[in-house]
């Protein structure tokens, strides 16, 4: 396929491919498919896919937990809170909000958890975020199936990482060799309609673009939109037998711009949704450069070097405050709160038509 082939934007939805056939054994199927994913990539930024393998009777059991846990009293919930933990682990109450332009009715609370490594690890004694154990509450059943959830969903993400080598004609583990120790991480997020909500349209969670490579996201209930490139706001459609992916910072930076991070937001639809975004990360120390390859291909680097712990670091500064009154008591905080912006996230600035 040509890579100046385009998927053609459409209000009717976003580009569905089945990628059962990733596994398979045909090369011209697999790229094929590859190449799919990379065109609604590139065009998109945003995708869906069938065909992923995921047991769904383990996804609902990851609903089901992720339900019983929220509906806990807020002393239980707390135990677990993502403030106690080393290596933002745990529970992320009402009270913990971003700072998001048009975030005006925010109201989710979450539970953020990934790789679960040992206490002796020396990047988590060593105090680095992102790396080390979960913060597994006490509720029966809750770690068996989530960290099931998480093997499963962590195996795909590494598929379409692949594919997307094949697509951009880089040599095999491009990616996925800097993903030996990832800081992926899975939420589990229950929004809920706050009483005073006057609007039903009104943004749950504002305008942003994800901080990692890609995003893998089973989602329920409507309300996700995404920016389209002519910055108009479509509506992902609802379907419980696919995914909804995207592309995050890493990857756009890593592919010199070929492929999109997108910025999406989530409307106050329903007096209560549930999702679980699974976000694929790099190392924490991998330096997220252009691959040379594609930089000869658009005739320069259009991003600076980064490094993908700091990035994701940096990120999560900014949205949660406990991590900044953390900072500050360690008189470690170099930036003042204002002025930690995302780059990837500059057309938000644009005001986008409805």
């Amino acid at each position: 396929m040509s890579f100046h082939h385009r998927v053609h934007q459409s209000t009717a939805g976003l580009p569905l491919i089945n990628v059962a056939g990733l596994r398979g054994h045909d090369p011209r199927q697999v790229r094929l498919i590859a190449d799919r994913i990379g065109a609604a990539a590139r065009e998109f930024g945003f995708f869906r896919i069938a065909g992923h393998g995921i047991d769904p009777d383990l996804i609902e059991d990851t609903y089901s937990a992720a339900r019983r846990f929220f509906a806990l009293p807020e002393r239980e919930k707390l135990q677990s809170y993502i403030g106690h933990s080393r290596n933002h682990r745990g529970y992320v109450p009402f009270t913990e909000k971003g700072d998001y332009a048009d975030e005006v009715n925010r109201n989710y609370e979450a539970f953020d958890l990934g790789p679960d490594g040992p206490a002796h690890d020396p990047d988590y004694m060593a105090g680095r975020l992102l790396v080390g154990p979960n913060s597994w509450p006490e509720l029966a059943g809750f770690r068996s199936t989530v960290a099931r959830y998480y093997d499963q969903i962590s195996r795909l993400g590494r598929l379409l990482c692949c594919a997307l080598e094949m697509h951009l004609d880089l040599p095999p583990t491009s990616l996925t060799r800097h993903m030996t120790k990832p800081i992926s991480q899975l939420r589990l997020l229950h929004y809920v309609r706050a009483a005073q909500t006057v609007t039903h349209t009104s943004v749950n969670m504002g305008a942003h673009t994800d901080y990692e490579c890609l995003t893998l996201l089973h989602t329920r209930n409507e309300g996700l939109q995404v920016m389209t490139q002519d910055d108009k706001w479509i509506d992902v459609p609802v379907d419980r037998k696919v995914y909804v992916c995207n592309i995050g910072d890493m990857l756009e930076a890593w592919s010199n711009g070929i492929l999109r991070s997108t910025p999406h937001r989530v409307l106050n639809l329903a007096p209560e949704r549930f999702s679980m975004p699974y976000f694929v990360a790099a190392n924490h120390d991998t330096e997220i450069r252009p691959f040379p390859e594609l930089v000869a291909r658009r005739g320069m680097a259009h991003y600076a070097p980064f490094r993908a712990g700091a990035h994701l670091e940096r990120m999560l500064l900014r949205d949660f405050p406990y991590l900044r009154q953390r900072q500050r008591s360690q008189q470690a905080l170099v930036q003042a709160e204002s002025s930690i912006d995302n780059p990837f996230e500059h057309r938000i600035d644009r005001t986008p038509v409805a």
